[in-house]
């Protein structure tokens, strides 16, 4: 998760966040734009404390979950969400459902988010479920951060934080805080779709998985994620797919199967509805194409 200034307000009970547990790498800093690469192995039973955003940022979550508190609100996050500082905003980070998660952060100068479009209440504290359109250019935002795309990191975080701005400036992120058994069943089902995206999974099998009847399970998995559980299967293919395209040499037909998709037809127009350029384009722009990113820049803006 992105880590702000701790303030000194203390837990009132319970183990206190070991610092230990928790480690940035820096993997780029300029004057207007710094990316970390964020892992926390935090323990459920510690106890969470109030932060602070001191500047813009937008955190890919790659890999496991956390609650995040903020303004009146709750979110949780899985992988493919986004989180959303804003500079001055108090925020609260849980780990009650799974023991740590991973993000890749961007922090952002004023001048670069007004430049973007990102300006006032458009850019406001909070979180998005994971997005099919913004799923992709994370993952490949991730792949050049490891080292495994000849794309530059900061132009992939400015043309993620372009279409960030895009998507979220008619989005209200503000969801009512559910239920805590509503909340912890959503996330598990989650990290279970996760885990199981590459297998066929319906709707039925999911609510089997949770306990809980299909409409139930719908209605609490929607109104926690914010998205339906078919969505969050999707995007978490999407995801994959985008990861292995921007990787390996393997056929994209290949690709599409093993990720999940039963249909290659299904499998590309899902894709170029996602990410706006075919998984070939794709491809090509995770290589160093940069006339396509340069064109998915210019449509954002």
């Amino acid at each position: 998760m992105a880590r702000g200034r701790r303030l000194e307000r203390r837990p009132q009970a319970g183990p206190a966040l070991d610092s230990r547990a928790m480690g940035a790498n820096t993997l780029l800093r300029t004057r207007t734009l710094r990316v970390e690469d964020y892992r926390c192995e935090v323990d459920r039973a510690a106890q969470p404390y109030t932060e602070l955003h001191h500047g813009f940022s937008i955190s890919y979550v790659r890999k496991g979950s956390f609650g995040y508190r903020t303004r009146g609100t709750a979110h949780e996050l899985v992988a493919g969400s986004v989180l959303v500082g804003r500079p001055g905003e108090e925020y609260v980070c849980t780990h009650d459902h799974a023991a740590g998660d991973e993000c890749l952060s961007l922090h952002f100068a004023p001048e670069l988010v007004e430049s973007v479009g990102g300006e006032g209440e458009r850019w406001r504290a909070g979180a998005l479920p994971p997005l099919a359109e913004l799923v992709v250019l994370g993952e490949l935002a991730q792949s050049a951060a490891d080292g495994r795309s000849d794309l530059g990191l900061d132009e992939l975080a400015l043309c993620l934080a372009a279409r960030f701005v895009a998507v979220a400036g008619g989005r209200d992120a503000r969801l009512p805080r559910p239920p805590e058994h509503d909340r912890r069943r959503a996330v598990d089902a989650a990290l279970w779709i996760d885990a199981h995206a590459h297998e066929e999974i319906d709707l039925d099998a999911a609510a089997r998985e949770s306990g809980l009847s299909a409409f139930h399970f719908l209605r609490t998995f929607a109104k926690v994620l914010g998205v339906t559980p078919h969505q969050y299967l999707l995007r978490t293919r999407l995801r994959r797919a985008a990861r292995l395209l921007a990787d390996e040499d393997r056929a994209i037909t290949e690709i599409a199967f093993a990720v999940g998709f039963g249909d290659l037809s299904n499998f590309v127009r899902t894709f170029h509805r996602a990410a706006g350029v075919s998984p070939r384009a794709f491809r090509r722009a995770a290589r160093g194409d940069r006339k396509i990113l340069q064109d998915r820049i210019a449509a954002a803006l």
